[in-house]
């Protein structure tokens, strides 16, 4: 069966090993780059745009709670710290 129709409460197989990766990943040797190649086969960056669009779905956080809202508070916080070095790159040194 194709990809889509193997779903379980709205998440597809591989969304469902990407949840488990994220809760696990830490138990791997290496780098997490390196596990994600080996575990899913694409590139570190696909895995993150897949995985930034699990964690906004209603389905993702039905089925992990407490992983999902860690994730998204994770994702959140580093979105502000890039914000600050951006605005704080922005100053002149008379502005600081």
């Amino acid at each position: 069966m194709a990809e889509a129709e193997h779903r379980s409460g709205g998440l597809s197989e591989r969304d469902l090993r990407v949840l488990a990766f994220e809760r696990e990943w830490w138990s791997h040797a290496g780098a997490k780059e390196e596990a994600i190649r080996d575990a899913f086969g694409f590139s570190p960056a696909r895995y993150y745009q897949v995985l930034g669009a699990l964690i906004d779905s209603p389905d993702a956080l039905r089925h992990d709670p407490m992983l999902v809202k860690r994730l998204q508070r994770l994702r959140e916080s580093r979105a502000r710290a890039r914000s600050r070095r951006a605005l704080s790159y922005g100053r002149t040194a008379t502005d600081r």
